[in-house]
């Protein structure tokens, strides 16, 4: 499982010119599942994501995480995180997970998210979505459950 991290102090997903989620100060999550992936690496993720210590303290160093802030999380299926882009000038996509399975973890992810008390936004699995951001810092973190497997 494979997610991007931005902190935003403002994000919004729409689809067909409907905005369907919307959060202030927080993460905008980029999801992408692999075929292998398992419930391990939706806890292993999530973790991480609400447990990071990026957003700034008084003292303005990031030391202080996402769940200490009770910020938001805008969580956005996107399986072009597997794009394989070695060969050729057209990425392909045959790492990422068949829409089932993704869907299946992508809604485990964010509920375990609710669960821990994060407010959670969503896009609309597998829909042509226009996400806007205004990236705080700008932060961007890159997330790979296969680096608790080394």
């Amino acid at each position: 499982m494979k997610a991007i991290i931005q902190r935003v102090t403002e994000a919004s997903v729409a689809v067909e010119g409907q905005i369907v989620g919307k959060i202030d100060q927080g993460l905008v999550v980029l999801l992408g599942v692999t075929h292998d992936d398992v419930e391990e690496d939706v806890t292993y993720i999530l973790q991480k994501i609400i447990n990071l210590r990026i957003f700034e303290d008084d003292q303005a160093k990031m030391n202080v995480s996402l769940k200490d802030i009770q910020g938001d999380i805008l969580s956005v299926s996107q399986f072009t995180l597997y794009a394989d882009t070695r060969k050729g000038r057209r990425p392909n996509f045959i790492q990422a997970a068949k829409p089932d399975h993704a869907e299946k973890l992508y809604q485990q992810f964010n509920q375990l998210a609710i669960a821990e008390g994060m407010t959670v936004e969503t896009g609309v699995f597998g829909a042509m979505m226009d996400v806007q951001l205004v990236n705080n810092g700008p932060v961007t973190i890159i997330l790979d459950s296969q680096d608790r497997k080394k």
